[in-house]
């Protein structure tokens, strides 16, 4: 983030301290229940928003080294991605040529060549078959022909990107319409992978997003703990075509009162939270990054999986070995034993059939934002608002 997009960002949270306001969506929103609960809406956002769309499936310290390499199978689609001998990264279809088994299990480590366990079939980490035993017996096939399916893949802004369709296209304008220059100035691709959990839930997708929307509830669910730390109902929010900026208020910017501008700096302050659509957030701290993807099961509405990856720079890891598992486990513990845990029983009430709509507030703009966008996407009106 610019320096002087960091001073707007502060200046504009002291604001909002001193007036005792908060950011404002300009009316109430009603959204319908079967948002989080209708098993055609979610095969309709399966198809659209997961299937069919670009994924961003970590950050580049998720593949440090030529010969790393990272799977995944949380798109319906078994996908290989590795950074190859020249430092490029590629994704495919972990699926071996022969017979289709999965090339390579492992969630991630470095290797540069994946070789099939049914027959032995070997590919280097460009994707190419170099290996076929006994091709004399098996038959004259053409190896230049049967590499790995390759998928489109694309690092930027030191996020990796893929998409899970062979013919689909990754848009990098679009991708990061709005927060381009922000994730630029970040710099994240010298952050450093220390550690990563996964959170399977009994929620909606769109549930667990929603916790990530607003600071209204935090002297209430959090009061015992993200309420040490931070100011609640404060917000700079800032929304794009389908991404958004969110700075929440950390109680230290209370220091930056009679400090010259040109030495304030958003970590003092500020903690940044981006949402890069459809279901990534990406929480910038002090030397460190959690960024959270959350997935939908596309059988069961009523169920979510978040993989949550922590990214620091390289000297804080240095200064305190320590620090990433104790930091992880602090906001994992509060994501699933707060907010996610509320979420789950919303989820319950709502399955219930009796309540037919939650409300989002006009201090809690990025619901408004989140639901309106996926419903857009989807080809629905917008949802109503009452001012």
């Amino acid at each position: 983030m610019r320096h002087d997009v960091q001073v707007e960002v502060l200046r504009e949270l002291l604001s909002q301290l001193d007036a005792g306001v908060n950011a404002d969506a300009g009316g109430i929103m009603s959204c319908p229940a079967e948002t989080y609960t209708c098993p055609d809406l979610a095969a309709k956002e399966w198809a659209a928003f997961f299937k069919g769309h670009p994924q961003a499936l970590g950050m580049s310290g998720d593949l440090p080294e030529p010969g790393s390499f990272i799977t995944s199978n949380d798109l319906g689609v078994p996908i290989l991605m590795t950074r190859d001998a020249s430092g490029t990264v590629r994704a495919f279809l972990n699926s071996c040529r022969h017979r289709g088994p999965m090339v390579e299990q492992a969630p991630r480590g470095k290797r540069s060549r994946f070789s099939c366990p049914f027959h032995g079939w070997t590919y280097d980490n460009s994707g190419a078959l170099i290996g076929v035993p006994m091709e004399e017996q098996f038959g004259a096939i053409d190896k230049s022909c049967l590499g790995l399916i390759e998928l489109p893949a694309v690092e930027k802004y030191g996020i990796l990107l893929v998409h899970p369709d062979p013919k689909g296209v990754i848009d990098t304008d679009r991708v990061f319409q709005g927060i381009a220059d922000d994730l630029e100035s970040w710099d994240f691709g010298r952050y450093v992978l220390a550690h990563e959990q996964t959170l399977d839930m009994r929620l909606n997708w769109k549930l667990a997003t929603d916790t990530f929307g607003e600071t209204y509830h935090f002297k209430r669910l959090h009061k015992d703990t993200l309420a040490n730390n931070f100011h609640g109902d404060v917000l700079s929010y800032r929304s794009f075509e389908r991404n958004h900026r969110m700075v929440l208020c950390l109680k230290g910017i209370d220091d930056l009162r009679g400090q010259p501008e040109s030495a304030w700096r958003i970590e003092q302050g500020g903690f940044p939270v981006y949402f890069l659509f459809p279901n990534v957030e990406i929480n910038v701290g002090d030397g460190r990054v959690a960024m959270v993807r959350i997935y939908p099961d596309p059988k069961d509405p009523g169920r979510s999986i978040s993989r949550v990856s922590y990214y620091f720079e390289r000297e804080v890891l240095e200064a305190n070995p320590g620090f990433a598992q104790m930091f992880s486990e602090g906001f994992t513990a509060i994501v699933a034993a707060e907010d996610y845990a509320t979420g789950v029983t919303t989820q319950v009430a709502l399955a219930s059939g009796l309540q037919d709509q939650v409300l989002f507030g006009r201090n809690e703009p990025p619901l408004h934002h989140y639901h309106n966008t996926f419903r857009r996407e989807l080809g629905l009106p917008p949802l109503p608002v009452r001012t």
